[in-house]
């Protein structure tokens, strides 16, 4: 019988969690080049083994987490409601939005402010965007309210992608407003340039 003193065993999908979201905010505040795998391991509550264990190195913790932020991302469309005025459904998919960048706001600190890692690492930050303007490209295509022209359609959705970073990097590092009042400015811009 095992003592109350002796660490339970996670399930590995859940240890495997536990690491990824600790890498996520390590990263997110210290970049690639300062952060450490017994950082991580520690704000895990596991060992360096334990880490080395589930990904092989800094490197491939930090292209799992780029990844997974881009494979997330098609996600955001989807939950667009299908009903409703274009305002409404492009207000409820910010707003799910939103959601996602409180829960994984090191993305937005690890795509925008960190330019660590070399070459291999620029390039997957460079696919995750691409990943996000297709994103975007389709939901201008779905609530215009007029066509946009195909030629406008991926700089104006590298303009609101940028633009959105921007304003979520201001809003989690400042804390100046509140998060209805940038929904509420997201909503507002979104609906003025597809009108």
């Amino acid at each position: 019988m095992a003592s109350s003193t002796q660490r339970q065993r996670l399930p590995v999908a859940e240890r495997r969690a536990l690491i990824v979201e600790a890498a996520g905010r390590i990263f997110g505040e210290r970049g690639y080049n300062a952060t450490r795998l017994d950082q991580i391991a520690s704000a895990a509550g596991v060992t360096k083994p334990i880490v080395y264990r589930h990904f092989g190195s800094k490197r491939e913790l930090y292209l799992a987490l780029l990844a997974r932020h881009r494979d997330d991302l098609g996600g955001f469309v989807a939950s667009m409601p299908t009903g409703g005025t274009p305002a409404d459904r492009l207000r409820a998919l910010l707003d799910v939005w939103l959601d996602y960048v409180e829960a994984r706001s090191y993305s937005w600190k690890m795509l925008f402010r960190d330019t660590g890692g070399g070459a291999e690492i620029a390039a997957r930050r460079r696919e995750v965007h691409a990943r996000a303007r297709a994103v975007l490209v389709e939901a201008i295509r779905s609530l215009a309210s007029t066509p946009v022209p195909r030629r406008e359609l991926e700089p104006l959705a590298e303009l609101m992608s940028m633009g959105m970073a921007s304003l979520v990097l201001w809003w989690i590092e400042e804390g100046a407003v509140s998060r209805n009042a940038v929904l509420d400015a997201l909503t507002t811009a979104w609906v003025r340039l597809l009108a």
